[in-house]
């Protein structure tokens, strides 16, 4: 009797999560798809962030590395939006008519995100390990300029345990 009712238990918890999983993303997984983008598509992005280089970290990230040797991490060209990572998880927030709030965010320390057409949410960093400690690139101007924007960024993909990194070389102060 009690396998039974457990089977039934664990069969109505897979249907609730199957249910939770489609209530929760029915737009392909962008929170608030009718918050409209105006500037950029995904065919057309309106700029592009980073270059591409040789090796997917540079000298000063591979020498302060543990024993020189950073996380492994590949080279990656995304197109997304440029979001305000925080508001985003938290309000669902982006598009045209939040950019100034996003662009007020991010010049006061919000963490810069990049929503990819899929819904995937990454962490824009510049790559650069010593500029990037010693205040000499910041992601944060180029991020305030394209606000709300669909852009393209070149960089190196970094994920640990669910979170994922784009560390974008080439930026500057």
């Amino acid at each position: 009797m009690f396998n039974r009712r457990r089977s039934v238990l664990v069969g109505m918890g897979v249907a609730l999560a199957a249910t939770l999983l489609t209530a929760q993303a029915p737009h392909g997984g962008i929170l608030h798809p009718e918050m409209k983008v105006e500037t950029g598509t995904y065919e057309a992005p309106a700029a592009t962030l980073g270059a591409a280089s040789e090796q997917p970290w540079s000298a000063t990230t591979i020498a302060a590395g543990v024993d020189k040797k950073p996380e492994p991490g590949h080279a990656i060209t995304l197109v997304g939006e440029i979001v305000d990572f925080s508001c985003y998880l938290q309000l669902g927030k982006h598009g045209e008519k939040h950019r100034s709030c996003g662009q007020k965010c991010v010049q006061n320390g919000q963490p810069v995100g990049l929503l990819t057409k899929e819904g995937t949410l990454y962490m824009l960093m510049p790559e650069e390990h010593d500029p990037r400690r010693d205040g000499g690139v910041d992601e944060r101007p180029s991020a305030s300029d394209h606000m709300g924007q669909i852009v393209k960024v070149i960089g190196t993909e970094a994920s640990h345990a669910g979170y994922r990194a784009v560390y974008v070389a080439g930026l500057t102060k």
